[in-house]
């Protein structure tokens, strides 16, 4: 900071500085897990020189307490890739199945809802399509937090469901699945090049929630990329010049993760590996009927506490797939 030119280009050096405080943090926080190991054992000395109860329960209570430290510290250093820290875009799609599948879609919704209410994360609905009886057809949100894509991109691909249907008046077994898509959001540091010729931009009035201004003005934008077919939508904001620049922003993630794909599947086929289809793969099951269980199919982590998955307790999962990709990239 001291050199001379640091400031010329304010957006390099707050790059410089956050990425400083980020490996700050690191530091000081391995130096806080160090301090309380050193008590710990001071501790488990205390207790075994005098074995009182008070001194068990205080042993017991500071273990665990280092435990979920050292979880949290070690899920925040596997979060290496380029774009972890960013905030991440979400998107749901139901599969086909009319209601059955847009109402696993809203399920999952209010999975990743509750997910980021209890990290702090602040969700902000940017599209939503309703279903036509129950559920949804499609949504997008942007979830706001320090490594929310870190965290999430373990969720990008299929989920399924299998349970009785509350649908179905005979009560049988129904399967539904919803395709989860996860997308950093990209700072201007990144060039997407973008032809305003390739787009074509519809505006309409906004269908969600909003207020009383949401049916008066056409302020939704819907941007289609046409050499693509990408299409994204945004209706969150007030305005359709800020639902366009939301729209934009979208678009620009969704080319960028695409253009990253077809190198990844050129380098791939270059190397002679066999890459799985990531927006077709089956990632995780939620089975509720015979029995309950959520399984994700790439670490094989699994519980039976399936309403505790629903109500947002995906951590284990996220923890599991993180332990698994490390081992593929370094298999020794």
């Amino acid at each position: 900071m001291a050199e001379n030119g640091f400031w010329d280009d304010h957006d390099s050096a707050q790059a410089v500085i956050d990425e400083t405080n980020d490996l700050k943090d690191k530091y000081d926080n391995f130096k806080h897990l160090d301090e309380d190991l050193e008590n710990l054992q001071v501790l488990e000395e205390l207790y075994n020189d005098d074995p009182e109860d008070d001194l068990l329960t205080q042993l017991e209570d500071d273990t665990a307490s280092l435990e979920g430290k050292m979880k949290s510290y070690e899920l925040n250093m596997l979060l290496s890739e380029q774009y972890d820290s960013h905030n991440a875009i979400l998107e749901i799609h139901p599969g086909a199945g009319g209601t059955e599948s847009q109402d696993w879609g809203s399920m999952l919704l209010r999975m990743y809802q509750r997910w980021s209410d209890q990290h702090g994360f602040s969700v902000e609905i940017e599209d939503y399509q309703p279903g036509d009886e129950a559920g949804i057809k499609s949504v997008s949100m942007m979830i706001k937090g320090k490594n929310a894509y870190g965290l999430l991109r373990s969720e990008r691909g299929v989920h399924r469901l299998v349970r009785i249907s509350p649908f179905d008046s005979a009560g049988r077994r129904h399967t539904s699945f919803a395709s989860v898509d996860v997308m950093p959001e990209l700072d201007d540091s990144i060039n997407v090049e973008i032809n305003d010729d390739d787009l074509r931009v519809d505006v309409f009035r906004s269908s969600g929630a909003g207020g009383q201004h949401i049916n008066k003005t056409s302020s939704a934008v819907r941007i289609t990329h046409l050499p693509t077919g990408i299409v994204v939508s945004s209706q969150a904001q007030r305005s359709q010049l800020q639902n366009r620049q939301t729209a934009m922003n979208m678009l620009k993630a969704k080319l960028y993760q695409k253009e990253q794909e077809e190198q990844a599947k050129k380098n791939a086929e270059i190397k002679g590996e066999q890459m799985d289809i990531g927006w077709g793969s089956q990632i995780r099951s939620y089975v509720f009927h015979p029995y309950t269980m959520v399984k994700d199919h790439r670490s094989n982590y699994e519980t039976g506490n399936g309403q505790a998955v629903m109500d947002g307790d995906l951590d284990p999962f996220i923890y599991a797939y993180l332990q698994w990709k490390l081992q593929g990239e370094n298999p020794e």
